[in-house]
């Protein structure tokens, strides 16, 4: 029988713009390490896996290097696919179970809202090899269980930034956010996310970081209601709500094309 496998860029209304994801709909369970040669084959940041599981959908995330804790845009794209292939009705939420514990996705508008638990910064001792690496200069340094979160001076600096990534690839943290007050007014921060101890030198729009980023900047700017920009070369637009110990995340998807898997 054959599987079936979509490319959905998130965050972003239009294609060939936003973060790529694979989604992959699986009836059975498979092997992980069959999973794993899928996501390296997709070559994609991510490739989510979709399994039903008691009223939802058992989800797990995948980079061609390494299964991840917690993806938002591949997050997106699965609620996206599961919604627009008719598997759920279209005023139903999306319910998943990760490796994050419990996941929601529902529809708001034209947008696709993520409820996602904050992971939480604190700051950190200085990080000298950090300025050193990402080729700017910090102005704070954070760390939650995943990242490290680098505030820069503007968004000059962030979008300037060029890390060594073979260095940073031997930090022992999943990842670096580098993050800045916005330059426009559309947008109130701007980010980018970079993660080559997973197999993603610069990943292009990254809803998990948001769950940082969101209450750094709620705090900063006294407000729970915030737009980010993720400043990579395809860019993306999140909307980002804090609601007690969680975050939610709005985006939109487009499918790129579907295939099967034989």
């Amino acid at each position: 029988m054959s599987i079936p496998l979509y490319q959905v860029d998130a965050f972003t209304n239009q294609p060939f713009r936003g973060n790529p994801a694979g989604v992959c709909l699986l009836d059975q369970p498979k092997p992980d390490a069959w999973m794993q040669a899928l996501a390296q084959e997709m070559n994609l940041s991510e490739t989510a896996f979709l399994r039903p599981e008691n009223d939802g959908y058992r989800l797990r995330w995948f980079t061609p290097a390494a299964e991840v804790d917690l993806c938002g845009h591949a997050t997106l794209a699965s609620a996206h696919i599961l919604w627009e292939t008719g598997r759920l009705a279209s005023d139903n939420p999306a319910r998943f179970y990760s490796l994050s514990g419990p996941l929601g996705a529902s529809r708001q508008g034209a947008l696709i809202e993520l409820d996602f638990p904050a992971k939480l910064e604190q700051p950190c001792p200085p990080v000298p090899e950090l300025a050193e690496i990402l080729g700017v200069k910090p102005v704070y340094i954070g760390k939650n269980q995943f990242d490290y979160l680098v505030e820069l001076e503007n968004a000059k600096m962030v979008r300037q930034a060029r890390p060594d990534f073979a260095r940073l690839k031997e930090i022992d943290v999943r990842g670096v956010i580098v993050t800045s007050r916005a330059d426009t007014p559309e947008y109130d921060f701007i980010s980018r996310f970079f993660a080559p101890a997973v197999g993603v030198n610069e990943d292009p729009v990254t809803g998990s970081s948001h769950t940082c980023l969101g209450p750094y900047w709620a705090k900063k700017l006294g407000k729970n209601t915030l737009r980010a920009y993720q400043a990579s070369t395809r860019g993306g637009v999140l909307s980002v709500r804090l609601n007690g110990e969680r975050v939610l995340l709005g985006g939109q998807a487009v499918t790129v094309f579907k295939a099967e898997l034989l």
